[in-house]
């Protein structure tokens, strides 16, 4: 099927799809018996399908993904940002792959703060935004350690993508009018996303040649390429352009990092997720250990009873995160402490069991003693049962929004997740602490969760989401509707959501998230409400029957969502 038979074919899919949702109808339920990948593009699906087709395991297929989302989602999918992985083999073994960005070594503590003591957009847009990317060196590392195919081939579909040009979607069209005026402030970026100066609309095609050749770089010459030559020269000549503050030396001395997946259980099911420097699996697994002790289940799906209990639990958890999480290779993190049953029965005891407490009065737990954020999200198993679930992000939607001239992609703006002035919120309106302070070679402090969730050792859930802070309580509150209330993964993954993270005191929740009554006496009991314009949060989830020996997709429709397998 050659690009243009394959973008009508994918059309029809869409119209077919839409007609479905307008006449109330949820989409077809994706069910497989050998393999499932979830992700934002179909595009990036099949091309992780066709690797796991020909013999490629979950990492390959994964890794595949990544770099075709890079290509074809470049809005949240890149090369100039980082993110985490959780990989686990069918032979249970599992790893947490860090391949954060980081901050240059030219970083200060007050960097971004003016002479009135201020934060200042930098922190945002423009080159000085940018940490030093970490996707390449963290996609073929994988594919190095885990993977079983060349990059060559596992490139292959991105580098097709760029140089033949796909057809841009409705959404994709969205968020280059949405971001139009901050994406023409850089000659480079223009020159990618208004070719010749036009604005690209649905069912045009887009085309990326300087990122092809990139891709053809690095696919020749791996990671080293895009951190020693011709990419890093690309990358430094940009920075010296912009004033940024990435040097050769910075992208020299970057590494990814192995860690050991954080776990944790709930109601006899195990959780696998990122430990820091993400904030994701620690925050994941307080929630869940705050609401263990309340049966959610008789409740009800989104009572006023369960609705408060769940929200009250996000404020304290982001309390604590503001306080005590950051890079756990630049200070002491007592997370045994903040992810362990006997922590949240004491929080617990602060919940009043009817009234909503004030966000002023709610502050991080005193801890006993020592111890010793636009994001894309996919998910992969193949046929042997190993799984991937792999969050990366830009930050913003197009990261700093500035584009590589000659090489072809965008600049994260990760700095932004750094506290550029402790106590002052970030553009997720996420407030940290001294513990995410900036400091040379330091990791920002994340929200992403790449989690998995098992049942007596074997992988049912799979998933993770994008969408800034949100992304916790999405995969939360995802976790919660498959295990209390018996949803099935795409059930569960459509089901409207509601988002507290502490500052600001406010419940945000989707429309049609609660029955008028409900949000009527939650108001009553103090909380704020309020319904929110934008999603809170899109997920990616795949599940795994063990007793069908079948997978299904949960690919959400609040993006452009899909799932395929075979």
């Amino acid at each position: 099927m050659n690009l243009a038979t394959r973008s009508l074919f994918f059309a029809l899919l869409t119209l077919l799809f839409m007609n479905a949702v307008t006449a109330g109808l949820p989409p077809p339920r994706v069910k497989a018996d050998n393999a499932m990948i979830v992700s934002a593009s179909r595009l990036a699906d099949e091309a992780g399908l066709a690797i796991l087709k020909r013999g490629g395991n979950a990492v390959d297929a994964a890794v595949a993904v990544g770099f075709t989302l890079a290509v074809v989602y470049p809005e949240a999918g890149n090369i100039g940002g980082g993110g985490f992985m959780i990989y686990r083999k069918a032979s249970g073994s599992a790893t947490a792959l860090d391949f954060r960005e980081k901050a240059p070594k030219s970083a200060t503590r007050a960097m971004y703060l003016d002479a009135a003591g201020k934060v200042t957009g930098e922190t945002v847009n423009g080159h000085r935004a940018s940490g030093v990317p970490g996707t390449v060196a963290g996609l073929l590392r994988a594919l190095d350690e885990f993977g079983t195919m060349k990059r060559a081939e596992v490139l292959r579909p991105a580098i097709r993508f760029a140089e033949e040009g796909f057809v841009v979607d409705s959404a994709f069209a969205d968020d280059l009018e949405e971001y139009r005026d901050s994406l023409r402030l850089f000659e480079a970026t223009k020159a990618i996303f208004f070719p010749g100066g036009k604005e690209l609309h649905a069912g045009d095609t887009l085309r990326q040649p300087d990122l092809a050749k990139t891709l053809h770089r690095i696919a020749k010459d791996g990671a080293k390429e895009f951190y020693e030559g011709a990419t890093a020269g690309m990358i430094v000549d940009e920075m010296s352009r912009g004033h940024g503050e990435i040097t050769l030396e910075d992208l020299k001395a970057y590494t990814t990092v192995r860690r050991a997946p954080l776990t944790g259980t709930y109601r006899g099911f195990q959780i696998l997720s990122m430990p820091p420097p993400s904030s994701g699996g620690a925050c994941l697994l307080a929630l869940l250990n705050l609401v263990e002790p309340s049966d959610l289940a008789k409740m009800g799906f989104h009572s006023e009873k369960s609705a408060h209990i769940m929200a009250e639990a996000m404020k304290r958890v982001f309390a604590d995160r503001s306080k005590y999480l950051g890079d756990p290779d630049h200070q002491r993190i007592p997370l045994r402490t903040l992810v362990s049953k006997e922590y949240a029965r004491s929080r617990l005891l602060e919940i009043d069991p009817v009234r909503a407490t004030e966000s002023k009065s709610i502050h991080p737990g005193t801890l006993p003693g020592r111890e010793k954020n636009h994001t894309t999200n996919y998910v992969v198993q193949d046929k042997k049962g190993n799984v991937v679930s792999v969050t990366y992000t830009l930050n913003d939607l197009f990261g700093s929004k500035v584009a590589v001239q000659g090489a072809g992609f965008l600049m994260n703006d990760q700095m932004d997740d750094f506290s550029a002035k402790p106590g002052v919120a970030n553009m997720y309106g996420l407030v940290g602490g001294e513990a995410n302070a900036i400091a040379p070679e330091k990791r920002p402090l994340s929200s992403m969760t790449p989690t998995l969730v098992l049942k007596n050792g074997t992988p049912v859930l799979v998933l993770g989401a994008r969408g800034g802070s949100k992304i916790i309580t999405a995969v939360f509150q995802t976790i919660v509707n498959v295990i209390d209330y018996k949803m099935t993964v795409d059930e569960a993954v459509r089901a409207p959501r509601f988002h507290h993270q502490w500052l600001p005191d406010t419940l945000f929740y989707e429309p049609g998230c609660f029955p008028n009554s409900v949000l009527q006496s939650m108001a009553a009991h103090g909380n704020v409400m309020w319904e929110s314009p934008h999603s809170l949060g899109e997920v990616e989830a795949l599940s795994f029957d063990p007793r069908k020996r079948t997978l299904t997709g949960g690919p959400d429709d609040r993006e452009p969502g899909t799932a395929l397998g075979y």
